[in-house]
């Protein structure tokens, strides 16, 4: 309906319609809020922290705080479920963070519903946990991101030993069964950098083995860390990225990273 100033009326609100050309039917401000309400709080798992969230934006159109609704949705992906969950202490006495894989974080896009190894690193205050996408480099197979805008990024991909060997779903295979260094390093360039390895591309390899497991890990053009190990039938990897102003900044702190990266097996 129209008032006497030409503004358009919905559904007998005293307000005037946020729809602002008239041959658009709308519905009611109240009505659309209704809608979200109910809409989001008919989902059984949503934590009774994000339904007041959700209550405060029906409330106020819809609008509000984006990092009042990712606190709230970080609550409601708790448990058994492919979503992010905190897995991050510290610091300790050199500021340092530690990230262990949590026992209830599930399988990421394509690495499957059943728990997966439990791994840790560790990280200097300023690296965040980053959401992971099925667009990402490496797509389905990639369980985490951490970033720092001043000093690079990080991924761990968790694979099947099945991508390289035929091996049974119960096999306890090590990363010396799958291959040497650079059969791995080459397998995984394509996914970790979107391209294949240059005969000169990797500038240093090293093979170490702690707590009874074989770690592989190598330096690449331009500035890549990675570190791998393989547990039952899973191969584990953390890679490094960063630019070359990030390297020369951070370049200490991307390395202990990737001398941190360990699978509790």
């Amino acid at each position: 309906m129209q008032n006497s100033t030409g503004n358009l009326r919905c559904g007998g609100e005293s307000t005037p319609c946020q729809t602002r050309t008239r041959d658009v039917t709308c519905r009611p401000v109240v009505q659309r809020r209704h809608v979200l309400r109910d809409a989001v709080l008919s989902v059984p798992a949503v934590s009774l922290a994000y339904q007041a969230v959700v209550e405060q934006l029906a409330m106020s159109g819809g609008q509000g705080s984006m990092h009042a609704r990712r606190m709230a949705f970080s609550d409601a992906v708790q448990g058994m479920t492919a979503g992010r969950i905190p897995g991050i202490t510290g610091p300790d006495a050199e500021g340092r963070f530690t990230y262990t894989r949590p026992e209830g974080k599930a399988g990421s896009h394509g690495v499957g519903w059943s728990e997966l190894p439990k791994y840790r690193f560790t990280v200097p205050q300023g690296w965040e946990e980053k959401p992971v996408s099925i667009a990402d480099l490496g797509g389905t197979e990639i369980d985490l991101r951490f970033e720092n805008p001043d000093e690079g990024s990080l991924q761990v991909v968790v694979a099947p030993v099945l991508r390289f060997m035929d091996v049974g779903y119960n096999a306890n295979v090590t990363i010396e069964n799958i291959g040497p260094p650079d059969k791995i390093i080459a397998g995984f360039a394509p996914e970790l950098y979107g391209s294949p390895l240059k005969d000169d591309d990797v500038m240093e390899t090293e093979v170490e083995v702690v707590d009874g497991l074989t770690y592989y890990r190598w330096y690449v053009k331009p500035h890549h860390l990675v570190s791998a190990t393989a547990v039952g039938n899973r191969l584990i990897i953390l890679s490094t990225t960063s630019n070359s102003r990030q390297w020369r900044r951070g370049q200490d702190n991307l390395k202990r990273i990737q001398k941190s990266f360990k699978v509790l097996s």
